[in-house]
């Protein structure tokens, strides 16, 4: 479990098969490295992976074909840009953002992005699967960042979050531009309860099972949301 508070940022590299080179670019490096063991979790942009081997300044992993199908981490574009790093949380710890599974629920994209004032905004698209769990002022993970849904706009599957500097600046959202594709991962409160809420309701169980990609203003109007 994670909290979506990035530590440092890394790159990615791969190796021979399914195994990956995760390397520490922040200096000091030392809040991944001074506890890392073998077989400890470290969220890499907001994938969950386990720690192999360790090296000077990083580790070594294996990425499943499912996590490289479902994540950017199977795209050349995220072998040639920074990645956001976290080790799990300890018992204890303090949850400074929300919990954050490590389980990615798919990729979106970034459609813009806008400084302002006082932070960033960027706008973001979603597919349905993970649209459904979105809300306006809930919790979600962007690349591993815990982040403030601003607004949701789910005629467009597209939401807005606003990003203060200093998040901006220590991660990896300064380095995407629009059209990068980012991992998702909903809040997990929001599938538990309509876990709970389906139970034992095949019709509502069948729905959530076949909401389509892309959720669009027709979809919405045909099944009586607008």
């Amino acid at each position: 479990m994670f909290t979506g508070i990035i530590q440092a940022l890394g790159t990615v590299k791969p190796l021979d098969g399914d195994s990956w080179q995760i390397t520490c670019v922040t200096q000091p490096s030392n809040v991944i490295m001074q506890d890392l063991a073998t077989g400890d979790s470290v969220a890499v942009d907001g994938i969950c992976l386990t720690v192999e081997k360790i090296l000077k300044d990083g580790f070594i992993a294996t990425a499943s074909p499912e996590t490289l199908r479902r994540t950017t981490l199977g795209q050349e574009e995220t072998q040639q840009r920074y990645v956001n790093l976290e080790a799990s949380l300890k018992v204890g710890g303090k949850v400074g953002g929300h919990f954050v599974m490590g389980h990615v629920d798919g990729i979106g994209q970034l459609v813009s992005a806008q400084a302002t004032q006082t932070s960033w905004e960027l706008i973001f698209t979603a597919p349905g699967a993970i649209a459904r769990y979105i809300v306006s002022k809930g919790s979600i993970a962007i690349n591993g960042i815990s982040l403030t849904v601003a607004d949701y706009q789910p005629e467009l599957s597209q939401f807005k979050v606003a990003v203060i500097p200093v998040t901006y600046k220590e991660t990896n959202l300064q380095h995407i531009s629009p059209g990068s594709w980012v991992n998702l991962e909903g809040d997990i409160l929001g599938k538990y309860v309509e876990k709970f809420l389906c139970f034992g309701n095949p019709d509502l169980e069948e729905a959530t099972q076949t909401i389509p990609n892309d959720i669009t203003a027709g979809f919405l109007v045909e099944h009586g949301y607008l």
